[in-house]
């Protein structure tokens, strides 16, 4: 998965909001400001994210940017996905079929379901982040990720009968 700027900014642009005191809200100035972007740049991301659902506005002077939802029921998925961020979508064959109408592998391809797979792992962690838990520090941030990757994994192995070490 290629995480792109608008992905990390976006995310950074919630977790100040989530972060933030301010009962108003912070406005496009105040986070361009708090993370070296342009108003414009902050425009577009933060227009992606209310129209997905996970900031509201509120105009006037002391209008800004707050969260829709508390910070603990909004996954990081959530986030990538209004950002534009996912590995696969199922759109992705018929956009790269090259020369041809239709993919030349369209009937029997491995490679889809490699994509499949592994978009549905990374869904399945990233349902599992929310907001709240990239508020934390870094060091309660990496247990709750090792405790996520421990449970897929160690449920993984015993679906498949595997001991575990």
């Amino acid at each position: 998965m290629k995480i792109n700027a608008s992905d990390e900014y976006g995310i950074r642009i919630l977790m100040r909001i989530a972060s933030s005191n301010d009962e108003d809200g912070l406005s496009i100035s105040q986070l361009s400001e708090s993370e070296g972007l342009s108003n414009s740049y902050v425009a577009k991301i933060t227009r992606a994210l209310r129209k997905d659902g996970l900031i509201n506005s509120s105009r006037g002077l002391k209008g800004g940017y707050s969260l829709a939802r508390p910070a603990d029921e909004i996954t990081i998925n959530d986030a990538i996905r209004a950002l534009g961020g996912v590995l696969y979508h199922s759109s992705f064959c018929s956009n790269h079929s090259g020369n041809q109408q239709f993919c030349a592998n369209s009937t029997d391809c491995t490679l889809r379901s490699l994509w499949r797979v592994v978009q549905a792992s990374l869904d399945k962690i990233l349902d599992q982040i929310t907001l709240s838990d990239l508020l934390n520090t870094e060091t309660e941030a990496n247990n709750r990720f090792r405790e996520i990757y421990e449970d897929l994994f160690s449920h993984s192995k015993h679906l498949k009968g595997i001991e575990t070490r």
